[in-house]
């Protein structure tokens, strides 16, 4: 009888495990998409922000940026202090280069100006004491807008132009309702953890901190961080150990894959 008992605990843990196992892998892949398109408005950004500041006809006006996706691209429009778009450039997938780009001076359209305000009536609350967003010396934050069915998602990240430094943690992420009010909020890590990409001489080909309990997966903003940073320092994948899971997450650039590596279990 004891040996049918002991026999059906272990296969009731391994059950468990295994369904523990693939809830993880479904719940990385879900932060591996959102990863994804949270770099495809980063990037674009970064893009868009770039081209705009070497146009002398739009560097002095430049005084702001919307991103959001229209159809199979992504759009930047940079705007002046009237908030007029005064560049408008779209990207592909593979930004290689720019889809679409026009600099002729226009108004918002209506869903440009109801995104605009959103992102707007976020922002102007995230400076409540409540929500202790900062920014360390020598780094600046960076707002996206993602909607999300009825809800609002602005992600802030960190981030430099620090050299040989990748700039993970001091990253939020706020939900908002369809007028703009913050519904929820998550800080994913405790502080900025700026990671070097190279000791000395000596060339960093990978990368790694730990998370808090209260954070037990790598984050999409982990993710896009790494993926905007990483070719510029010839940087290959980075990891993230959670005490939570006992586990390791590995994201390897040139596959933008996610690899589980389980402890003690």
């Amino acid at each position: 009888m004891r040996m049918t008992i002991l026999f059906l605990f272990l296969l009731n843990s391994i059950t468990l495990f295994a369904q523990s196992k693939a809830e993880i892998n479904q719940k990385t892949n879900e932060i591996l998409a959102e990863a994804n398109r949270l770099y495809r408005y980063e990037q674009t950004a970064w893009l868009g922000t770039d081209q705009a500041m070497i146009m002398e006809n739009i560097r002095p006006d430049f005084e702001g940026y919307l991103v959001y996706e229209s159809g199979d691209s992504i759009k930047i429009l940079i705007l002046n202090a009237a908030q007029q778009c005064i560049l408008e450039i779209a990207y592909t997938d593979d930004f290689t280069k720019a889809a679409f780009q026009s600099d002729k001076k226009r108004d918002l359209g209506t869903r440009e100006k109801e995104l605009m305000k959103i992102k707007n009536t976020i922002i102007s609350q995230i400076g409540k004491k409540k929500y202790e967003v900062g920014c360390p010396q020598g780094y600046n934050l960076n707002a996206v807008l993602i909607p999300d069915g009825k809800l609002y998602k602005l992600y802030v990240l960190t981030g430099t132009s620090r050299e040989n430094v990748i700039p993970f943690g001091n990253d939020y992420l706020f939900t908002a309702n369809i007028k703009g009010k913050i519904t929820d909020f998550k800080k994913f890590h405790s502080r900025l953890i700026p990671a070097p990409t190279k000791y000395g001489d000596t060339k960093i080909l990978s990368l790694s901190h730990s998370h808090l309990r209260s954070t037990p997966y790598i984050t999409a903003t982990d993710i896009c961080t790494f993926r905007l940073y990483a070719p510029l320092y010839g940087l290959e994948s980075f990891s993230v150990y959670s005490p939570a899971l006992s586990a390791t997450f590995t994201y390897t650039l040139e596959t933008n894959k996610i690899d589980i590596a389980f402890r003690n279990k």
